[in-house]
């Protein structure tokens, strides 16, 4: 049994309240910096006390970044990112559990190597891609000499070509393949006792339909904390959106949020950039207040 002291609960309280201000501080002066107007928000040091301009420079950071389509281009990109890699992470690692064939081992490991080569190592070749997702085939049919045979005999140039720029594809598709899901998977399947297996190939389930009604459901709260956790990160991220779409149409509002950068040699108008700041930060803090319990099931669970 663990005392409880008077002292000893001073001190923790202490603690978890440090680690509020700390965690909080930021959001709270992005939040009063939001509220002030130009002139205000550019004394030194900034008054801590709330302006009055808070709604008037929301409205100003909504329409100056035209931020209603780019959320939704941030909420399609985000969900589209973490339903696919749930959906990938526990095909993946159903195939490495309960099949039996050659080099699985291998192959997960080399799933797993994947951890230490984050997008922004790999942005070359899977830019390379995206711009032309057949070009690995162009360049076997160039090296086996089928693309020249080809001319030879009909005339006619083999020009493999299949774009993902600017689109919700390239945006998804190169972001969806994830290591840490794949380990989450597994280890839970693991943990799935052989009996129910058995009772499930008695009943005369195939893999398919064992895979959909009985590990699908038993995993829900890996699905919840990993998707969660995934829509998270893609809702953050910047340099892939900022690489492949040159459209305005397709872009994220983190991309957005640049266009309320102050101007050079103006004055700073950071209470629009901060109020911006403050709307992309909605969506995602809703999720984490939806899903937190499902997050931390799934995050610390027993079985796991």
């Amino acid at each position: 049994m663990i005392e409880r002291t008077p002292i000893l609960n001073f001190f923790t309280h202490l603690i978890l309240f440090i680690g509020f201000i700390v965690a909080v501080g930021p959001l709270a002066i992005v939040a009063i910096a939001a509220s002030h107007n130009l002139a205000d928000v550019n004394k030194v040091p900034m008054s801590l006390i709330p302006g009055s301009d808070f709604w008037v420079n929301m409205k100003t950071a909504w329409t100056t970044a035209n931020l209603g389509p780019k959320l939704v281009n941030s909420l399609i990109f985000a969900g589209g990112v973490a339903i696919g890699k749930v959906l990938i992470s526990a095909i993946t690692a159903f195939s490495l559990v309960y099949f039996r064939y050659p080099g699985r081992h291998f192959i997960f490991w080399l799933i797993f190597i994947t951890l230490m080569l984050p997008l922004e190592v790999r942005i070359v070749p899977t830019y390379a891609v995206a711009a032309n997702v057949l070009s690995p085939y162009q360049g076997l049919l160039d090296i086996t000499g089928i693309s020249w045979l080809i001319q030879k005999l009909t005339g006619v140039e083999v020009s493999l070509n299949l774009g993902l720029l600017n689109s919700y594809p390239g945006l998804i598709l190169p972001s969806i393949a994830t290591a840490t899901g794949t380990f989450l998977y597994r280890q839970f399947f693991l943990t799935i006792p052989d009996e129910l297996t058995e009772a499930a190939r008695m009943d005369g389930a195939g893999a398919l339909r064992f895979f959909i009604d009985v590990l699908l459901p038993l995993s829900r709260t890996n699905m919840a904390a990993l998707g969660t956790i995934m829509f998270l990160w893609a809702w953050n991220q910047y340099l892939w959106p900022l690489l492949v779409t040159t459209d305005p149409s397709y872009m994220t509002a983190v991309i957005e949020l640049k266009s309320l950068i102050p101007n050079v040699g103006g004055l700073p108008e950071w209470h629009i950039a901060m109020a911006g700041t403050l709307i992309v930060m909605i969506p995602p803090l809703a999720i984490v207040v939806l899903m937190q319990r499902w997050v931390v099931r799934g995050v610390i669970a027993t079985e796991k």
